[in-house]
């Protein structure tokens, strides 16, 4: 369709619906006709369809497990995949405490700013490579790692422990602990965090048991033989 074509459908002045265009044009989402003025759906989409479909059994097998991690720290969980540069959430356990919180499956996060994206950083070399070949990386707070050398090293630290931390580094008050989730491959595929306020930092030792008990649990369901996951070799 052309941007007038759309501008019709979509009741939006031709302006508007432009800049929508180029914006989705930027991503991917959209591609210009080869010698022409009209739009079509672009690479991204596929990608984007890729995720879902890779993803669909790491929640499903997880949604058990997380709702009872939530229930018994009293804290939100969330589960993330690895997308382009930063962290998916593909499911995510409100407090079990009845206030109200805003859903965040569908929220992304960068990854070197999460315990989410730390840890699939630390585990996947690949994802990592991705990353940094896109530098500088971007703050998000005043304490956002955006050094490539203090990010590698606190990798290295993750892998040591088995878990990340995310100390307001993505947002001011918030913080967050996070383990990976193996296949059968015995490779990082997701990983599960609890959020919690920076207040209450460092994590109880309780919690960080149940949260590794319930990325066990999600993992054997995958078929992983093993866990923690091992990291992964970076393909040639």
């Amino acid at each position: 369709l052309g941007i007038t074509e759309l501008g019709a459908i979509l009741e939006l002045p031709p302006s508007t619906v432009h800049g929508i265009v180029a914006s989705l044009r930027d991503h991917g989402l959209v591609v210009k006709e080869p010698h022409g003025q009209r739009y079509m759906l672009g690479p991204t989409l596929l990608q984007l369809s890729n995720v879902y479909l890779d993803t669909l059994d790491v929640r499903a097998r997880a949604m058990r497990w997380t709702g009872d991690l939530s229930e018994r720290t009293g804290l939100a969980v969330r589960l993330g995949v690895e997308f382009f540069d930063q962290v998916i959430v593909i499911h995510h356990e409100p407090r079990p405490d009845g206030t109200r919180q805003m859903p965040e499956t569908g929220v992304t996060i960068p990854a070197h700013a999460s315990a989410l994206g730390k840890v699939l950083l630390a585990y996947r070399p690949a994802f990592l490579q991705s990353l940094l070949g896109k530098v500088p990386l971007r703050s998000l707070t005043g304490d956002t790692i955006v050094e490539p050398v203090e990010l590698e090293k606190v990798l290295v630290e993750v892998v040591e422990k088995g878990y990340a931390v995310e100390d307001e580094e993505a947002v001011l008050g918030e913080a967050s602990i996070a383990v990976p989730v193996a296949d059968r491959d015995s490779e990082a595929i997701a990983a599960i965090a609890v959020v919690l306020p920076a207040s209450q930092q460092p994590v109880a030792d309780s919690v960080l048991t149940l949260l590794r008990e319930a990325a066990r649990n999600v993992s054997r369901e995958l078929g992983s033989p093993t866990w923690p996951p091992v990291v992964a070799e970076i393909d040639d």
